[in-house]
């Protein structure tokens, strides 16, 4: 991905050298033309074509800040409540990742969601340890977590 973003970019300042005419809008004309040139390289060049991931990246910020405000709702509603009847849990998620940064990164995720957080990473990277302030059921919360972030984390780490 990186080789197509430089040869993209290489590209583009290559444009405004040819066309003489150093504007931006012209650096943009440049760029389109480049992105065209490396979809018809892409296989020559190492990696899927990168808009692609660009665009998964951007699914999943967006699937995140989604899963955010649900959780800032749910924590909202819990602190607002005028007795406290919230069931804090600990409970163990089997992830299907297996390269380390989408654990991590998973794990982020996790910890960065109001209401849970991330407590440890088994040692052969197949379990995540989790905290809820606020535990339904562990097949909610499992189901919840595999079907928003994980699997957009799959997505960005998939045909690197």
């Amino acid at each position: 991905m990186a080789i197509q973003i430089l040869v993209n970019l290489i590209l583009s300042v290559f444009w405004l050298f040819v066309t003489g005419s150093y504007n931006f809008n012209n650096f943009i004309l440049g760029y389109l033309f480049a992105l065209l040139l490396v979809y018809i390289m892409r296989g020559v060049l190492p990696g899927r074509f990168y808009l692609i991931t660009v665009y998964k990246i951007i699914k999943l910020f967006l699937v995140f800040l989604i899963e955010l405000i649900k959780a800032n709702i749910d924590v909202i509603r819990i602190v607002v409540k005028p007795n406290i009847d919230n069931e804090p849990a600990f409970f163990t998620y089997n992830t299907d990742l297996k390269k380390d940064w989408q654990i991590v990164l998973l794990s982020n995720l996790i910890t960065l969601t109001p209401g849970t957080i991330v407590l440890g990473i088994s040692d052969d990277r197949t379990k995540i340890y989790i905290h809820s302030i606020d535990f339904s059921t562990k097949e909610e919360e499992v189901e919840s977590i595999k079907s928003s972030l994980e699997k957009v984390v799959r997505e960005v780490g998939e045909n690197e």
